[in-house]
């Protein structure tokens, strides 16, 4: 049953797992869900029904967990083609939430599966505290849906390296681990952290922003009243504070999360000296779109042929890699059925 209330002039539903007797392998590929991801809360609001939502014990439903592909990105989605053809015919077993610049007026065709999915936002600035501000707001709308259990964030310059049921296998099958780089560093630290709620040095950590996190994690994320507010509060108005890279990995260590975390990301960016821009990865060019450069990033990008968590060896580094510039969606469209096994 599905469950519901009403707040003020509010009327917004949880949104139940479907009823099903199939396992994931059986997903179909009806048609995406006409349901949109839009609503009239304020952020605050939103944060209270996710809390909510995530202290739901059950339901009297086969629950098939879903995975929530979480879009931060500024307006279009240039390689759109490539990721419709990555969740074609597994309708069920994904959802999809896109954060884009409010001022943004464009719109999938009616038949993309990105259709409805844009999410309330707010306009985000690069290194500002407003991309966490995001990245709370895609993981607070996508745990509204009890089915969510695995969440990704991803960008607009994202592809994926895998099929979608590897993809799916990866993240479904990794005990509960999540996958969050949090390196011990002393870079950008402030004293204010320490006298303001205790955090440390030595718990001080940075990482990529793009993250794989279970559903305990993200409404960890969500539900955080401590650590988040001083972080506004030291960083506001401040562009190279860069939030994005510390907030969750500083997080993830001050909550003693250990064995419970990676410890790595699953999204793939080369940082090479020679080939990155500033403080920005690689862009990849259509030119050098490869079978050769998938499976180097398949390999985690140096040669590896193992990437672990949790003491064992998953046999994949890497589900997800950027930065991919829009001329890359031929190639890659051209590409992914041999190299990334869709399509």
């Amino acid at each position: 049953m599905t469950s519901s209330a009403s707040v003020e002039n509010l009327y917004f539903p949880f949104v139940t797992p479907s009823p099903s007797a199939k396992p994931p392998s059986t997903a179909t590929s009806l048609p995406p869900t006409t349901i949109s991801a839009m609503h009239n809360m304020t952020d605050e609001e939103l944060f209270r029904w996710a809390s909510m939502a995530t202290k739901v014990d059950g339901t009297p439903y086969h629950r098939v967990p879903k995975v929530a592909f979480m879009f931060l990105v500024r307006g279009d989605l240039p390689l759109r083609p490539l990721w419709e053809k990555f969740f074609e015919g597994h309708h069920g077993l994904y959802s999809i939430y896109v954060h884009a610049n409010p001022s943004y007026t464009g719109s999938p065709p009616r038949d993309s599966v990105f259709h409805g999915r844009m999410i309330p936002s707010q306009r985000t600035t690069w290194g500002g505290v407003t991309l966490v501000d995001a990245e709370r707001r895609l993981l607070a709308n996508a745990l509204l849906d009890l089915g969510n259990e695995r969440f990704a964030l991803l960008s607009e310059s994202c592809i994926p390296v895998y099929n979608f049921p590897t993809v799916y296998a990866v993240l479904t099958g990794s005990g509960g681990a999540s996958f969050v780089e949090s390196i011990a560093t002393p870079a950008r630290y402030r004293p204010l952290f320490a006298l303001r709620n205790n955090v440390s040095v030595a718990q001080w950590r940075k990482g990529s922003q793009w993250f794989e996190v279970d559903r305990a994690l993200a409404a960890e994320v969500v539900a955080d009243g401590a650590y988040f507010p001083t972080f506004r509060e030291n960083c506001a108005g401040e562009r190279f504070c860069v939030v994005d890279e510390h907030y969750v990995p500083t997080l993830v260590s001050v909550l003693g999360w250990g064995r419970r975390n990676a410890n790595r990301t699953l999204t793939f960016a080369d940082w090479d000296p020679k080939r990155r821009t500033g403080s920005h990865p690689r862009t990849h060019r259509a030119e050098e779109v490869t079978e050769e450069l998938i499976g180097r990033i398949r390999r985690g990008g140096a040669g590896r042929s193992n990437c672990t968590y949790d003491d064992g060896a998953s046999g994949v580094c890497f589900l997800f890699a950027r930065k991919f510039a829009p001329d890359t969606l031929q190639p890659l469209l051209r590409l992914a059925p041999k190299a990334m096994g869709f399509g």
